[in-house]
């Protein structure tokens, strides 16, 4: 009589023969059945185990778990090893600096030989050459979250904005800090609108202020009567006599408001009784309606609204009626109805970003109106979710209807845009990932690249174009046409380099790749430096800050300073770059108790780091000699004599050809000239 233990071991070892009956094969092996494979089972018969009982088994699952992640972080550190054994640490600077705060500051902006810093109900200016503190405006009423500054020739426009969301405007002119209005600042705080974002135009003639307010969201355009100014601040006396009977818009403070100026080389004062001009209302730019059906009443309509292309390409002027957009509505919802059900999220607030261009071809100009170079003409906009770029003239009055003048329509909706200096060039990124290269100068399309499976644009830097000089990154200084560089930082924290060059099409490379094992050396931000041509900050979330040189992808150093951030939070650096000082100014704390300072350490632990790019022996070199003449590039360039023979009688025979064709011209119509002359005289 077989036990229980023995009829199971039987049947055991039974699956380990063939099932079913033999065959014999045939001659060839490729005429066997592949089924057969899975039917045979070799296995040695000595190496069976039973299976264990439960709990053992559990905890041999648990046991064996613990040993294969133990031995996957020892080939983990071990190959770390190894790639720290290659890598050649970077030399690491500290701050040259250091400015101690009483409060975390709301923002940080360059302009000139100033710093400014936001701060509690207001800002403070500081000198950038030796981080002296020159003046503190404490008039608000709420603290500074954010700060602008742009150059106006040797002036400065300061435009703040508090936690209440209003926007002041504040013009430095050599020693007087002078207010101009706070552009929408209420006495109903009910009706009170929130600026969520701005922009100036390069020289000042310029900007735009996005607002919030009562479920709706519009951009307002303002001149800025610069040239006024400086007339206002010659003449004080006459401007004094001129306003003293107006109404003067003041600046809301309490009674405790405070100013101070520090004694330094330089005192500014606050000039309240001057009253300067107020900066023009230009237009009023509301989000693109949503399409619906059409108004017009005929086909001929609809042509004759897109007659002078104003409106071609937005969508809005077309012939499809209610009825159509329904049916189509009813047809894709009966056909995606089971991806469509469940809660609707409330759609978000239009955004919007925004740009002043300095070309006139964007727009039709009319011909009596004149524009002067180097002064924007021209304000182009996208919101977010849309395909188009609209573009508005910014030769316009109060008494003009706000329309746009031109719009370029996309594939895909467009996520992101970015311009270079004085707007020469643009590029718009789309939602499926693809980048378009525009040079707005010349009216010319380098190409459009696109990013790599997965990647998505994060943000989007040009850099000024700059040559390699043996071995060296240096700027030419002579004018240089279609040439493009620019930096992408991608969602998944890799940076890519984008190059174009003249006609050939734009061409991607891979700074820095995805980051798989090590989250916390994922890059979060990135700032080119003017002062190190082909350079790059590099900010990572372990809260590293390293320059990269993108020609050869190295990390040339790396910059410490002090900080304390919750490690649970994702960090977001606070930094300024200036664009004409080889200076970069980074916000950092210390830990309560470490501090060098004689003040309290728990009432001043913020502070902004100061870093001098000359001060350091590997960054002195390439900030001194960052230019570079055409005679030098020539020189370092010559060709041989036949090549340049070759160039000279090409440019001969293209002047030729150029020269004939004109002649061709002039002949063909003399000719026509002479036609017609005769024809009158018969008549």
């Amino acid at each position: 009589m077989s036990s229980f233990k023995g009829n199971q071991a039987q049947k055991h070892r039974l699956s380990v023969f063939p099932k079913g009956p033999l065959e014999i094969p045939s001659p060839t092996e490729a005429d066997w059945p592949k089924d057969d494979e899975k039917d045979f089972v070799f296995k040695d018969l000595d190496q069976e185990l039973d299976s264990l009982p439960q709990p053992y088994r559990m905890i041999n699952k648990l046991v064996n778990h613990l040993f294969n992640r133990s031995w996957e972080i020892i080939e983990e550190r071990d190959s770390l090893r190894e790639v720290e054994k290659n890598w050649i640490v970077p030399a690491i600077y500290h701050p040259v600096a250091e400015i101690r705060l009483d409060k975390m500051p709301g923002g940080m902006a360059v302009s000139h030989d100033y710093l400014f810093i936001g701060g509690p109900k207001g800002f403070s200016i500081y000198n950038l050459h030796n981080c002296k503190r020159i003046y503190v405006l404490e008039k608000f009423k709420a603290d500074v979250i954010s700060i602008w500054a742009t150059d106006l020739g040797n002036d400065v426009l300061i435009v703040p904005i508090d936690e209440m969301g209003i926007v002041r405007l504040f013009y430095l002119c050599k020693d007087s800090l002078y207010h101009i209005k706070a552009i929408n600042e209420v006495d109903d705080s009910s009706k009170q609108s929130t600026c969520l974002k701005m922009e100036i135009s390069q020289n000042g003639d310029f900007a735009a202020f996005l607002f919030q307010g009562a479920g709706d969201v519009w951009l307002e355009v303002y001149k800025l009567p610069k040239e006024i100014w400086l007339k206002e601040m010659e003449h004080p006396q006459s401007t004094l006599n001129q306003k003293k009977k107006a109404k003067q818009l003041q600046l809301s403070t309490p009674d405790s408001a405070v100013t101070e100026s520090i004694e330094t080389d330089l005192n500014i004062s606050f000039k309240s009784d001057l009253k300067l001009s107020l900066p023009v209302f230009v237009m009023k730019i509301k989000p693109p309606k949503p399409i619906a059906g059409t108004t017009f009443k005929s086909p001929l309509e609809v042509f004759a609204k897109v007659e002078d292309y104003v409106g071609l390409g937005s969508g809005q002027n077309h012939f499809i009626k209610d009825v159509q957009w329904e049916q189509h509505m009813e047809t894709f919802y009966a056909s995606y109805k089971k991806h469509l059900e469940g809660e609707w999220e409330e759609e978000p607030l239009s955004m919007a970003t925004f740009h002043f261009f300095y070309t006139n071809s964007l727009t039709t100009m009319p011909m009596d109106v004149k524009s002067s170079s180097g002064i924007a003409c021209v304000l182009g906009i996208h919101w977010n979710g849309r395909h188009n770029l609209f573009f508005y003239s910014l030769n316009k009055t109060q008494k003009d209807k706000t329309e746009y003048e031109n719009v370029w329509p996309c594939a895909a909706p467009i996520v992101m845009s970015q311009i270079s200096s004085f707007s020469s060039y643009l590029a718009l990124v789309c939602e499926d990932g693809v980048l378009i290269l525009w040079d707005l100068a010349e009216g010319f399309l380098f190409g459009v690249v696109a990013l790599p499976e997965g990647c998505f644009c994060q943000s989007i830097h040009f850099l000024r174009f700059f040559l390699v000089h043996e071995g060296q990154n240096v700027y030419p200084d002579y004018p240089v046409k279609f040439e493009v560089v620019c930096v992408v930082l991608c969602t998944d924290a890799s940076l890519h380099l984008v190059t174009a060059s003249g006609t050939q099409g734009p061409t991607s490379k891979v700074l820095v790749g995805r980051p798989v094992m090590h989250m916390e050396e994922a890059i979060c931000a990135v700032a080119p430096v003017p002062a190190l041509p082909g350079m790059v900050l590099i900010f990572s979330r372990n809260q590293s800050v390293t320059l990269m040189d993108v020609a050869k992808a190295e990390v040339l150093c790396a910059f410490s300073a002090p900080t304390c951030h919750p490690q649970a939070l994702p960090w977001k650096p606070l930094f300024a770059v200036s664009p004409h000082h080889p200076y970069f100014l980074l916000h950092g704390a210390h830990p309560h108790g470490q501090t060098t300072s004689t003040e309290d350490p728990k009432k001043s632990t913020d502070s902004v780091f100061y870093f001098n790019f000359e001060d350091y022996l590997l960054l002195k070199d390439i900030s001194k000699k960052c230019t570079i003449s055409q005679m030098a590039v020539n020189f370092s360039q010559m060709l041989p004599v036949e090549k340049r023979c070759e160039q000279v009688f090409q440019k001969s025979i293209q002047m030729t050809k150029t020269q004939m064709k004109g002649r061709e011209q002039w002949s063909r119509l003399r000719k026509y000239s002479i036609m017609l002359q005769k024809e009158l005289l018969k008549r």
